[in-house]
């Protein structure tokens, strides 16, 4: 293997948002053994890089599902954002079906109430961790806007409108499945869109050439490495467009079903460094 692409949340992050002492040293075993090493994540470059940056860990950096790639010194080398048209479609159906919405844009990340966010992330949080009190929950949630710098305004037409904007992802979340499923219901295969999702309460629009697979490709081939001597680590639906291009794909203990089946391995889950055993196990091969 020559190159090892490792999505963030739920993959290289432990619940706690950190990148554990035991993955951060096989990343570095494996970029002193020469191989090359990319994040591929759903989050903006700057929530992204902030981990990496606390962990020592400097990388080119495919973010917001492939519609951003930066370098590893921080240059933007890829742009795909989504049309006008089909971000205003998103915003008016989300609003119409009362799911909660973020655009992530070229100035920051817009979010109609944050507060309103806030209680949403309690909700999903305190109903998957029963055991943990309020207030360990509230400093949890606490932390999605640490890592991201939000906006709040009611005007998205005139936000969508204004030329100097640039749409790269929108974000619903929604703790009522079929409200979601009714948001993604809008779209056809005629839209200039794909659907994808980070989680069971969130579905995640991008144009269809912002995916991580292609980004992974087309980064693959501007360095000079075939994809069958690449490996890549995933949890999620929006990991599985570059878990089925690689030579070596992993799924994470806690990936969801269909992303385990769809790889032809299955380490420890993120709370147990399972990339820091992917990585072992692929270097000592």
């Amino acid at each position: 293997m020559k190159l090892i692409a490792t999505d963030l949340d739920g993959t290289l992050l432990n619940e706690n948002g950190e990148i554990s002492n035991e993955n951060v040293a096989a990343l570095k075993k494996a970029i002193q053994a020469g191989i090359k090493v990319v994040v591929a994540t759903g989050r903006s470059y700057s929530a992204a890089n902030k981990p990496l940056q606390a962990a020592g860990i400097t990388c080119p950096i495919i973010c917001l599902n492939g519609a951003n790639v930066f370098s590893e010194k921080g240059e933007r080398l890829r742009n795909i954002p989504l049309s006008k048209l089909i971000s205003k479609k998103i915003v008016q159906h989300c609003q119409e079906k009362e799911a909660y919405f973020e655009l992530y844009t070229n100035q920051g990340i817009y979010s109609p109430d944050r507060a309103k966010f806030m209680e949403v992330l309690l909700n999903i949080m305190l109903s998957s961790h029963p055991e943990v009190s309020r207030e360990e929950v509230e400093e949890r949630a606490a932390l999605r806007f640490q890592e991201e710098e939000f906006k709040t305004t009611d005007d998205f037409n005139g936000l969508i409108a204004d030329k100097n904007i640039e749409v790269y992802k929108a974000l619903a979340f929604s703790l009522e499945v079929d409200t979601l499923k009714k948001v993604k219901k809008q779209f056809s295969d005629k839209d200039n869109v794909i659907i994808t999702s980070s989680g069971f309460d969130n579905a995640e629009f991008n144009h269809p050439e912002a995916q991580k697979g292609i980004a992974l490709s087309l980064f693959a081939a501007e360095n000079g490495i075939a994809l069958k001597d690449t490996m890549a680590i995933g949890d999620n639906y929006n990991d599985l467009s570059m878990l089925k291009i690689v030579g070596h794909s992993v799924a994470m203990g806690n990936a969801e079903k269909a992303v385990k089946e769809a790889c032809g391995f299955t380490t420890l889950s993120n709370n147990e460094h399972g990339v820091a055993k992917a990585i072992e196990a692929l270097l000592n091969k």
